[in-house]
């Protein structure tokens, strides 16, 4: 029996492969230092660890809405009526399980075959695929370090055709770390006004900014916008509750209720004692966030510092989320024992091997000679990490 022909046009996610394959390698006792997992090392805080418990211990176990508790969602209004200058009704808002559960329902609801989405390189990784897994044809806007990884106007509007039905905004962004300036989104706004598809806007990273950065949402700057562009967020990143799958979107009511019916038909509703622990989570205090925040950037300083040391690597500075992505360019090309390092894939395979250091692969993320680091890890770990991966780059004639 055959497997279905669209399985064949996606890849399991490589960021999560290459975070199992440490784990793999240092439950064998290996001394494997990760840079590949896309998640805070903090935990979550206990405020909504005692708001999901309490709701075990009243038996709030059984199904939810499939779109969410109302709770939750009157809370997620409030959310963007405070951060973004955003009003909804609940009726807008659909809660999943996690962002990516979210951003899946959406492509599914919006595209058909031969439709094409317009993404902006270098892209999370799992974008492309979900585009595929609707049909649809992924189409890439390239940038560059040179220019901070902000989209061109120009080179946007080139993409933008006929069959354009879906067109994604990630800002801060994963793998770059780049934000794009309210002042930059003001023009990519003038372009994506008109024409006739949607926009997704995905702010997974927004509270994790640095240098007085100022996120901004695209559907706040003016009301064709508004109501054009599906916004989607989430728990995991800015209170450090991956694990809890719970994201969220808001916007145009018919496609939310397209969302909320393909949800209904695959997933049910998210757990429901950890929509409790959410709504807990969107009224509480900042604090821990601006405490993990304050920790990353201290992070992100000091391994921004020490790539940009080493020779033959560049690295931006990026203004958001937890990530680098060094250009490593330099380096391909070069042997170790007779062996080519020909691509980033081949250069992540070596520095694994021959370093023990966990890193992604650019090409993961459309963007060759590049590679990803996570810096959701300790100093300790980043400044051993750093050290190694020097040092095998040193081996590389």
């Amino acid at each position: 029996m055959r497997l279905s022909q669209r399985v064949s046009l996606v890849k399991p996610s490589p960021t999560l492969a290459v975070s199992a394959k440490a784990k793999a390698l240092k439950a064998k006792g290996v001394d494997v230092i990760g840079f590949g997992a896309g998640e805070p090392d903090f935990d979550t805080p206990d405020y909504i660890k005692d708001a999901a418990k309490k709701a075990l211990d009243d038996g709030f176990t059984k199904y939810t809405p499939e779109s969410g508790i109302d709770e939750l969602k009157q809370a997620i209004v409030k959310k963007f009526e405070k951060d973004n200058a955003l009003k909804y009704e609940p009726s807008q808002i659909i809660v999943s399980c996690g962002a990516k559960h979210s951003l899946y329902n959406l492509f599914q609801a919006v595209l058909d075959p031969g439709d094409e989405v317009v993404i902006i390189a270098p892209y999370w990784v799992s974008y492309p695929d979900m585009a595929l897994l609707a049909g649809a044809k992924p189409v890439f806007v390239q940038t560059s370090a040179r220019k901070g990884f902000k989209p061109e106007p120009k080179d946007l509007e080139s993409a933008l055709s006929s069959k354009t039905k879906l067109v994604v905004i990630n800002s801060p962004s994963n793998p770059t770390g780049a934000g794009i300036p309210e002042a930059d989104l003001k023009k990519i706004a003038g372009i994506l006004e008109s024409g006739d598809f949607w926009v997704v806007s995905d702010e997974i990273y927004e509270k994790i900014v640095y240098d007085g950065f100022k996120h901004c949402s695209i559907a706040s700057l003016s009301e064709k916008l508004y109501k054009k562009t599906i916004v989607v967020n989430g728990l995991s990143k800015s209170h450090s509750m991956t694990g809890w799958r719970i994201g969220y979107a808001a916007g145009d009511k018919e496609v939310v209720k397209a969302m909320s019916t393909i949800q209904s038909q695959s997933t049910s509703n998210p757990t429901s004692f950890a929509q409790k622990g959410a709504v807990s989570a969107l009224i509480g205090s900042d604090d821990a966030t601006n405490k993990m925040v304050k920790e990353f950037c201290e992070r992100r300083n000091w391994i921004v510092k020490a790539l940009n040391e080493i020779p033959g690597v560049s690295c931006y500075n990026p203004e958001g989320a937890f990530y680098v992505f060094p250009d490593i360019s330099a380096y391909l090309g070069k042997k170790f024992d007779g062996q080519v390092i020909a691509s980033s894939t081949d250069l992540s395979n070596y520095l694994l091997d021959q370093a023990k250091v966990a890193v992604v692969m650019g090409s993961a993320f459309g963007a060759e000679g590049f590679i990803r680091l996570s810096y959701a890890t300790s100093m300790k770990n980043i400044q051993e990490g750093i050290k190694r991966i020097a040092e095998a780059l040193k081996k590389l004639e």
